[in-house]
This record gives C-alpha cells, sequence and structure tokens, in this order.
C-alpha cells in the first residue's frame, strides 16, 4: 500500500504532465509534486522537503530539505559515471 493519496494529475495542450500526491501531516511537504515538459525538463518536490530540477539538456539542481543547492552541468559530469 502506497504511503500516499493520488491527487491529480494531468497533460496541458502543450503536452507538459504533472503528478500530485499527498504524503499526509507526517511529510516535510504533504502536498508533493513532479512536471515533465516536452523539451525533456522536469522537476521534483519531494515529500522530505527536497526538490529536484533538470533542464533536460544536461544540467540540473537538488536542493535539500535544509535549502543547500547543488548543481551540475554536463561538463562537470563529463557524460560518464562519477568517480
Amino acid at each position: 500500500m502506497p504511503d500516499y493519496t493520488y491527487k491529480s494529475s494531468g497533460t496541458n495542450s502543450q503536452g507538459n504532465h504533472y503528478c500530485a500526491r499527498d504524503y499526509g501531516s507526517g511529510a516535510s511537504n504533504s502536498n508533493s509534486y513532479h512536471y515533465s515538459n516536452q523539451d525533456g525538463s522536469y522537476y521534483y518536490s519531494n515529500p522530505n522537503g527536497s526538490t529536484y530540477y533538470n533542464d533536460g539538456a544536461g544540467s540540473s539542481t537538488y536542493t535539500s530539505p535544509s535549502g543547500n543547492s547543488t548543481s551540475q552541468s554536463q561538463s562537470e559530469s563529463g557524460g560518464g559515471s562519477k568517480k
């Protein structure tokens, strides 16, 4: 059984998709959601309060629940695995 309640989802006329879930009062961010766009970008707002954004072109930003952000670009990753 999932630990969330499905709230809503949909796709707009541009083909961009979203999904929202309610994780309840025990979550730092009970109303979590994600969206993905036709351009390949996507964003997650997570139940622990963190967020993750990927621009679909090789750059991403993760923000922790405490607000610290870490960004990475395709050139930094070298297109391979982390060491």
